[in-house]
């Protein structure tokens, strides 16, 4: 096939480099938008990723011509163009390196060879392209494609694009001689190995809400990690397709072609809207790239949570397929068994342990089944299998995964409501070894959705909100392993009153099962708690729960945010709040339950998400109510008694300040305390002081005395949590003279300018709400705003109370992700209860101003905001209360 004319053309002009360039951008520029039409009209995602080869082939075949022909022809001198990697498999995403081999005969580089290879590298690199080439010799291919796993592996998917063909292709046909005639045993498990330790980067779970789509489990790699294999089986099959399909059955293969359609489909789209090489299925990516693909909201589900768990359940079918490729492996002996060695059948053998049915078996250190047909005879063992694989602390063999798998038709309502197969489950929620592990295992196969369908709606299932690291379904697991963890005493130094009372608890299995269910009514009409316990009541009657335990777990399910809300967003010193709260809670069982359940679950939200003023505060709660249910009172925190010293010091120099680092590994503020003459907007000018300082305040206690002089108690973090000047003590000395200043002058500028924030954030469209309740305790008006968290927001508050004369008795100050939610109890200036309604309407419209104040993405890149998909303020007040007594 002749050149283009106009390749030609350039062979002549005074910038070669310069028109060659400018003449191959514009042909790859079109046949990469013919492969963006193709996505864009519904394409089938390795369709188009082969598109997008295509397009590169073109590119560097025209290339390699005029450099080879035109520029430095000598037909004598060998040189072959091949396709690695990635690239080489015929797939390319947009932005993705082109992995290059330049191939040369012999080990001599040729002055020709070293100026065509120059010349290539630097078209490519002018057009903006990034490379990953390498120019070698046969031999030293050869030799490396030995000795070095990754140049074995890239070989491996290797093709000619240009050049020698002789040379090229006989570089492939003995390379893939050497690989049949090689044992493929050390490279599977090494690819097997790299796998494990490339999800552990990615953060070892397959459910986290902004995956790896390229690397993360259940993404890409893993689907390319099973090609690998393959080729590495049978080095002569077309990518790997005849391997393949002797590890996996039609439906599998079925399964492999619809999951990596998707996933490049997802891929080519973040690469596209990135406009880079991304790979990490960020926040502000995810809402375009739903709505490209054509996903639309359905009743309160968005469409980007739709996506999102279409997303989850492919990765889901791709871990599926993992281990079908690993049964197979096993089966021909080509792969060390996962997990525990052979050795460990033998023991089983020789201590011969006796296994709970007939049919199962010890094989390679894993539990299987010697037959598809095992549980068709009983369905119940298939619960069994996961009560025997924990009793026995091993693992489930892929065998045994596969035929759960196909057999969970089996389970039918007859099944569901046995009650046998209730008692199974409740073992396995409280009385295994390792919930958590079992429990993921039932989740994988789709057992655990089968056998209880009000589970099997939220597999999957995300929430559009920075707060939640985790689907719904893996937060809920591992707050089941969180809560076996604190019964283990593991956890004891991070939540001792826990540890405590968990040995208390009178029904360990309804707690187990409330935590299980917690979760179950999220993206329901009626709201995530009233649904929540709709589905938790038919769940439970459905295995033959007995009635006072079923109100017991609906209650917990109902009211499983109690605690976090009153603990967080309400003043705990203050004994009408903790009486409302023992009144809502009813009973110290129920106290011990929820104490623990909400541990688990805030803890299991997302790393770091759990803190110990969290801590602090469900402790300082807990104990309070514990002693109302034991007989005793509970007294307000009297601050004024306690810094009667620093008080009197601030009479007479106008000011005093003191400081406090934590005094113990459960304490995880500083606090600082301010004692000055009272005045209008004092509060204001302290929260915004602190503020421009980068002090987080989490929590906020005022108090004035008759003669006028006030104090004002702050805890006090960083910006990652930490207390704030922890780590360096000076920037609490300093934080000090800049309040003192403060009180007597005035804040120094204003805390709050027009922010630009991170793409991530941007994306989330926080609507404002204020709430303010007039009863809830009688000294007080409390009010409870949520909003986009922001700098200086908490002192723009300030100073609308402070306008509106209204006075802070206490600041209760929390953050869900991109949502702050703050809570004030409020008095007017003489330190009485506000009564006028219509001051208090005009205070919520200010307040309702302040928080929706814009906040501005990155420049030169539009963001469109969508609502972030999480409760706005506490559930206090709104939910009815069940009296049913807990069972004793």
């Amino acid at each position: 096939m002749p050149l283009d004319p106009r390749l030609l053309e350039a062979a002549s002009a005074d910038d070669v480099r310069g028109a060659v360039t400018a003449h191959l951008r514009d042909v790859y520029e079109a046949g990469r938008e013919r492969a963006r039409r193709r996505l864009e009209s519904g394409g089938d995602g390795a369709e188009v990723a082969r598109l997008y080869a295509e397009a590169a082939d073109d590119l560097l075949i025209s290339l390699w011509r005029f450099a080879t022909e035109v520029l430095y022809p000598d037909m004598r001198d060998r040189l072959s163009l091949l396709a690695v990697g990635g690239y080489g498999r015929g797939v390319l995403a947009p932005y993705s390196d082109l992995d290059l081999l330049i191939l040369r005969p012999t080990p001599q580089v040729s002055e020709r060879a070293a100026k065509v290879s120059e010349f290539i590298h630097y078209v490519l690199w002018d057009m903006g392209l990034k490379l990953g080439s390498s120019f070698r010799s046969l031999r030293e291919t050869l030799d490396l494609a030995q000795s070095d796993m990754t140049v074995r592996t890239t070989l491996l998917e290797a093709r000619l694009v240009a050049g020698d063909a002789r040379l090229g292709e006989g570089l492939l046909k003995r390379f893939r001689a050497r690989v049949r005639e090689a044992d493929p045993t050390p490279f599977i498990a090494a690819k097997m190995s790299e796998r494990d330790v490339r999800i552990s980067k990615a953060g070892g779970v397959r459910n986290r809400v902004e995956p790896n789509v390229k690397d993360g489990k259940g993404g890409l790699r893993d689907l390319n990690t099973l090609f690998w294999i393959a080729l590495s089986v049978d080095p002569d099959s077309a990518r790997g397709k005849k391997a393949l399909e002797s590890f996996l059955g039609a439906g599998e293969m079925r399964s492999f072609r619809e999951a990596i359609g998707f996933l490049w489909q997802v891929r080519i789209h973040l690469h596209l809207v990135a406009g880079r090489a991304e790979e990490k299925l960020t926040f502000d990516f995810q809402p375009e790239i739903a709505r490209r693909m054509g996903w639309r909201g359905r009743g309160d589900e968005l469409a980007v949570e739709r996506f999102m768990r279409r997303y989850f359940l492919v990765a889901g079918r791709v871990g599926a397929l993992t281990r079908a490729v690993s049964a197979q492996l096993e089966a021909r002996q080509q792969k060390k068994a996962e997990g525990l060695s052979r050795g460990l059948s033998r023991l089983f053998q020789r201590k011969r342990v006796k296994l709970a049915f007939d049919g199962l078996v010890v094989e390679q250190g894993r539990l299987s089944v010697n037959s598809a047909n095992v549980f068709a005879r009983d369905p119940l063992r298939l619960l069994i299998l996961f009560v025997e694989a924990d009793r026995l602390d091993i693992d489930l063999h892929p065998d045994a995964v596969a035929a759960v798998i196909r057999s969970l038709s089996l389970v039918t309502p007859a099944v569901r409501r046995d009650p046998r197969a209730s008692e199974l489950l409740l073992h396995l929620l409280a009385h295994s070894r390792r919930p958590y592990r079992v429990l993921s295992l039932m989740n994988e196969t789709g057992l655990l959705g089968r056998f209880l369908p009000e589970w099997g709606r939220i597999v999957g299932q995300t929430q559009f909100n920075m707060y939640h690291a985790y689907t719904v379904d893996e937060h809920t697991l591992q707050a089941v392993g969180i809560i076996d963890d604190i019964k283990k005493g593991t956890l004891e130094a991070d939540h001792p009153a826990s540890s405590a009372v968990i040995h208390s608890i009178v029904d360990p299995e309804a707690l187990m099962l409330a935590m299980l269910l917690h979760d179950v009514g999220k993206g329901g009409d009626l709201g995530q708690l009233e649904e929540g316990a709709i589905a938790a009541r038919s769940a439970c009657e459905r295995l033959g729960i007995d009635p006072r335990r079923i109100e017991l777990v609906v209650w917990l399910v109902r009211n499983h945010l109690l605690m976090s809300d009153y603990a967080q967003k309400r003043d705990v010193s203050d004994p009408d709040t903790v009486r409302a709260f023992a009144e809502a809670v009813g009973d110290l069982e129920r106290l011990r339950m929820l104490m623990v359940l909400t541990v688990a679950d805030i803890r299991a939200v997302g790393p770091g998400v759990w803190n110990g003023w969290k801590g602090q505060l469900m402790r300082a709660l807990f104990d309070k109510a514990e002693a109302l249910f034991r007989g005793g009172d509970v007294r307000g925190d009297d601050l004024l008694p306690d810094y009667a010293a620093l008080i009197e010091k601030a009479r007479f120099a106008g000011v005093a300040v003191q400081t406090t680092l934590p005094q113990g590994p459960l304490e995880a503020t500083s606090r600082i305390v301010v004692a000055t003459h009272d005045r209008r907007g004092l509060f204001a000018d302290m929260t915004a002081t602190l503020a421009m300082a980068g002090a987080d305040v989490v929590g906020a206690h005022l108090a004035t005395q008759d003669d006028g002089m006030a104090l004002e108690v702050f805890e006090i973090q960083n910006s990652a949590g930490e207390a704030y000047g922890l780590v360096e003590p000076r920037r609490l000395s300093i934080l000090a003279r800049a309040l003192e200043r403060a009180a007597l002058k005035g804040a120094r500028g204003s805390a709050h300018t027009v922010q630009r924030v991170s793409a991530r954030r941007a994306v989330f469209d926080v609507r404002p709400v204020v709430r303010i309740d007039t009863g809830f305790v009688p000294h007080a008006v409390v009010v409870e705003v949520s909003g986009a968290d922001r700098s200086g927001l908490l002192s723009d508050l300030a100073h609308i109370f402070s306008d509106q004369n209204f006075s802070v008795r206490s600041a209760h100050i929390a953050c869900f992700g991109e949502r702050a939610v703050d809570a004030f109890y409020l008095t007017d200036n003489d330190g009485q209860k506000p009564t006028d309604a219509a001051a208090l309407d005009v205070l919520r419209q200010a307040l309702i101003e302040a928080l929706d104040a814009p906040l501005l993405g990155p420049e030169g890149r539009p963001i469109t905001p969508v609502r972030a998909s999480i409760r706005d303020v506490s559930v206090i007040g709104t939910n009815p209360v069940s009296k049913t007594p807990a069972p004793r």
